[in-house]
């Protein structure tokens, strides 16, 4: 396996960020596009709100089979979900070889006055939609996104239903000390398969990602991987590939510098 190997792209359909979030020109990317502009060879499908992707899936899904691997969400931005979503993807995995996993993006989503967590599915629910994973011929992943500001004790009933766990970084200034923070992570999701998630643009501070910190990110990712602490890492988003950030060209650049590199 080398590094291009494990990595993602985390997808929404072209323009998804268009004049939010500080975003500074409209994107048209559409997101095999932008894998091919950045040499990624893996994608993250994640609905985003009115933007979709909706069902019926088969036509987003179809530029998709060109890629090697592909993981589409059953919950998507903002915890969207609803029981016809979910089984739509479960159905499109059944005619799409290249389909490995499921991702519930947005999953935990604070608390109640009571204090007890808020999560776009329940446990049972959880455990149902784990039991229909099963395909005729695999297992499909089931994939969760966690902040860094979500690492307290009670998310780890949830995430012990998970297979892999996508550890992300809203703020870019929350970057500045990696290694206390996925030692944190590292002990939330202690037997969860693991995924390195690095922001093109900060979202939480609605402005361009420092590139220093991008570096950084890559670095200790790089590390990461070759240690065996992540099994991948994940850039978003696909929909600001195309408006010149400083970051997705160093990140372009850097792939091709170290994607050839082999990862035992």
């Amino acid at each position: 396996m080398t590094v291009r190997d494990r990595l993602w792209l985390w997808c929404h359909p072209a323009g998804s960020h268009n004049g939010i979030y500080g975003v500074p020109r409209d994107s048209r990317i559409t997101p095999v596009e932008a894998c091919c502009y950045l040499d990624i060879k893996n994608a993250i499908m994640v609905r985003y709100h009115d933007y979709g992707p909706f069902p019926p899936y088969d036509q987003y899904a179809l530029p998709l089979r060109a890629l090697d691997r592909v993981v589409w969400s059953v919950v998507g931005a903002s915890g969207q979900t609803d029981d016809d979503t979910r089984q739509a993807v479960l159905d499109l995995a059944g005619r799409m070889p290249n389909l490995t996993g499921v991702m519930m993006d947005d999953f935990f989503k604070g608390h109640a006055p009571d204090g007890s967590l808020l999560t776009a599915l329940t446990l049972d629910e959880l455990r149902e939609m784990r039991g229909q994973l099963r395909l005729a011929d695999r297992t499909l992943d089931l994939w969760v996104v966690l902040y860094s500001h979500e690492m307290d004790d009670a998310v780890q009933e949830y995430l012990a239903l998970s297979d892999v766990v996508s550890f992300w970084t809203w703020k870019s200034e929350d970057l500045n000390h990696p290694e206390s923070n996925f030692a944190r992570f590292e002990q939330v999701a202690a037997k969860q398969r693991k995924v390195l998630g690095c922001y093109l643009w900060d979202y939480g501070n609605k402005q361009p990602m420092p590139l220093d910190l991008m570096k950084q990110q890559c670095e200790f990712g790089l590390a990461a991987l070759k240690a065996g602490r992540i099994e991948g890492m994940i850039f978003l988003a696909s929909c600001v590939c195309d408006i010149e950030l400083d970051t997705v060209e160093w990140v372009s650049g850097w792939i091709a510098e170290m994607g050839e590199e082999t990862i035992s």
